[in-house]
């Protein structure tokens, strides 16, 4: 079995076609045209015609040498043995079957190329040339004629492989390319659904506030109406932000905007406090800068979206903040509130269900791990992030 497998013959213009059988015509027209004035002595004889007639055959049977390529290379070289007319046609056919590189096929048509020039030196009216002769003439015509069609055929196959690799590395690249895009669709998902729930869910607090609450003084209806507006605007520019991340066409662009980090803790808490949320901040942690900034917006992203659930579903109840820990070991949060009891008063603000899920990832994305469970009347969010020193 030959250990190379070689790629198929890419297909033939019609100029490429041409010039083969110009050059298979005009050689063996060539020699034909020579065997009358040195063999026949320039006279019409019956032998001269037969080769003739069997260089034309061995010229119509190149149209099937890369249908069939040994058996038509064997029959041309036979039909070579007797015939000036066919040696273009040999030489062409010859050359086809040596492009494929295949020893099982080269070796016979080698043995009967040899035997067939032999036999036309020895037999063929006119020849004179000694048995050496023929012999040496033989090997070096017959490895003229293959040498250059293996040579073909391997640069052919280095063509193929060339282009092979150079579009599995197009499809590997259009692959990581889907890949970071997917990654930032995700990445935009999670911060879209962090940021944007929790100004909208503000909006519509208050909101329904105004709209069920008949007996607020003026003042505070502008109060309430002063926060909707703010957390309105501020959502509006979250969501031009990421927008802008959007448009841009490259996946791994930064945000427009710094995101924020458990640094700017106090003022998410001061927030949630002015639009009516009771939070209690239990900070065991002496610096909240100090964090590296992905565990600090880890952790930033989790409380936020922890007091978004708490205002959606259990409004108008205590929540309890706690953060702990130290470099080289751990950051924990504990978010608490106690359940709510029965439906009334639970606000309407349609929920993805995503939230939780949406943190357990991006604890596990960061290394650290989160759980949530109901605990003794309350409901408890807890997470473990890693902090190195």
């Amino acid at each position: 079995m030959d250990a190379i497998q070689p790629a198929p013959p890419p297909p033939l213009s019609h100029w490429q076609s041409t010039w083969r059988y110009l050059f298979a015509i005009v050689s063996g027209a060539g020699f034909w045209v020579t065997s009358y004035y040195n063999t026949y002595a320039g006279e019409i004889h019956a032998l001269w015609a037969i080769d003739l007639l069997l260089g034309a055959v061995g010229v119509v049977l190149m149209r099937w040498r890369r249908r069939h390529p040994l058996i038509v290379a064997l029959i041309v070289n036979v039909l070579g043995s007797f015939s000036t007319a066919a040696s273009g046609a040999v030489v062409v056919t010859t050359v086809s079957l040596a492009t494929r590189r295949r020893w099982r096929e080269i070796v016979p048509v080698a043995v009967v190329g040899f035997v067939a020039s032999v036999v036309f030196f020895e037999t063929h009216p006119g020849a004179e040339d000694s048995l050496l002769f023929s012999l040496l003439f033989t090997v070096v015509f017959v490895s003229a004629v293959i040498a250059p069609g293996m040579y073909i055929g391997a640069r052919r196959d280095l063509l193929a492989t060339l282009r092979e690799r150079a579009d599995r590395a197009e499809r590997e690249q259009s692959l990581r390319v889907g890949q970071a895009q997917a990654t930032e669709r995700a990445r935009i998902a999670r911060e879209m659904h962090d940021a944007l729930a929790h100004r909208l869910s503000l909006v519509a607090l208050h909101a329904g506030a105004l709209e069920y609450c008949r007996s607020l003084s003026d003042a505070e209806v502008a109060k309430a109406a002063a926060i909707t507006r703010q957390s309105a605007h501020l959502a509006l520019q979250d969501l031009h932000q990421i927008l802008g991340v959007l448009r841009t066409l490259e996946t791994d662009a930064p945000p427009e905007r710094p995101q924020p980090t458990l640094a700017d803790l106090p003022a998410l808490v001061l927030e949630a406090v002015g639009s009516g949320t009771k939070v209690r901040l239990h900070n065991q942690v002496d610096n909240l800068a100090e964090p590296p900034d992905a565990v600090g917006r880890g952790a930033y992203r989790m409380i936020q979206e922890s007091l978004t659930n708490a205002r959606k579903h259990a409004p108008d109840t205590a929540v309890d903040v706690t953060l702990s820990g130290r470099p080289g070991g751990q950051l924990m949060l504990e978010v608490r509130n106690p359940l709510r009891l029965g439906s009334a008063g639970v606000s309407a603000t349609p929920g993805s269900g995503l939230g939780l899920l949406g943190l357990t990832e991006r604890a596990e994305l960061i290394g650290g791990r989160l759980e949530h469970m109901r605990s003794d009347g309350d409901f408890v969010v807890r997470a473990w992030l890693p902090w190195p020193a």
